[in-house]
Formats: C-alpha cells, structure tokens, sequence
C-alpha cells in the first residue's frame, strides 16, 4: 500500500512522476478537523474530477490563525491519518503556511476545487491554476455540515444542567 500522508518534497516528486503518465490531478486544502458528512462528500466529488486527489492540511497553528486559539481540536498528523483512511484521497501533505499558495504554485494540479462556501475570487491559487491551464471548481456546501456546528451541537448537549 502506498504512503498517503507525505512531506511537500517527496509529493512534488510523485506528482511529477504521476503528470508525465497522464494523469489528472486534483488539489484541495482545508482544516478537516473533526471530520464530518459534509468534509466526506465533498472530497468523494472533488476526486471524480480527476485520477489523483490530493489534499493539502493546514497545520496547527494554521488553523489557530484562521479558526481562533481553541482550534484545532485534533492535531495535524491526526486530521491527516483520519483523511488517509478514505479511498477517495491519493496524497495528503501537511503545509504550514495559512493559505495553500505555495503548494498550488508548486504543485500546479489541473483542477483545484473548493467548497461552496468560497467564491472563485477567495480561491487562493485559483488564478495560478488558470493560468497554467486548469480549471478551479466549486462544489456545493453541504448546508448545516460544519465542523464548528457539529462543536456548538456537542456543547450543547454535554453542557452541565443546573
């Protein structure tokens, strides 16, 4: 079984190697932590759109910058192992920064997909993919699904009773 979860080098040497076969690459990035239906659906459409889905994770202090000094709930090697266990995800890179630019710039996937809560004008890396000539997609919110939700609904139930 091949290793999922690899460090930026090594994915840009597999990368290169998987291109020159023909094959189609798809890029995403997000927290994923506490992995949920929503998280799942989008990542099963997201590798219909090519051969090799690759996902790239933000790190812990990543998520800290962009969700607040709670998050995340998992760690990054947890968040990135729970993902390697789905059949949908190819490859799966840790990246330190707060957006995925460096990575996009690097890695130049054919598609790079988002969720619907982004608009193609948030999507960072979206016009590096375009101008290499591939494509950015957006695929629907699943509404109600978020892992702050899914937070506030535990909360809520295990709060204490006076």
């Amino acid at each position: 079984m091949k290793q999922k979860i690899i460090g930026k080098k090594e994915l840009l040497r597999v990368i290169k190697n998987l291109k020159t076969r023909g094959k189609r690459i798809v890029f995403t990035n997000g927290c994923f932590d506490l992995l949920h239906i929503g998280h799942i659906r989008y990542l099963e459409k997201a590798r219909t759109l090519g051969d090799i889905l690759v996902v790239g994770v933000n790190s812990d202090s990543s998520v800290r910058i962009l969700k607040g000094p709670k998050r995340p709930i998992l760690p990054a090697k947890e968040r990135a192992e729970i993902l390697s266990g789905l059949g949908c995800v190819d490859y799966i890179t840790i990246f330190n920064e707060q957006d995925p630019l460096k990575l996009i710039t690097s890695l130049h996937p054919h598609v790079l997909v988002k969720g619907g809560d982004w608009t193609k004008e948030q999507i960072v890396g979206g016009d590096v993919v375009e101008r290499s000539g591939g494509k950015v997609v957006i695929i629907s919110f699943v509404k109600g699904t978020s892992t702050s939700n899914l937070i506030g609904t535990i909360l809520k139930k295990y709060e204490k009773r006076n």
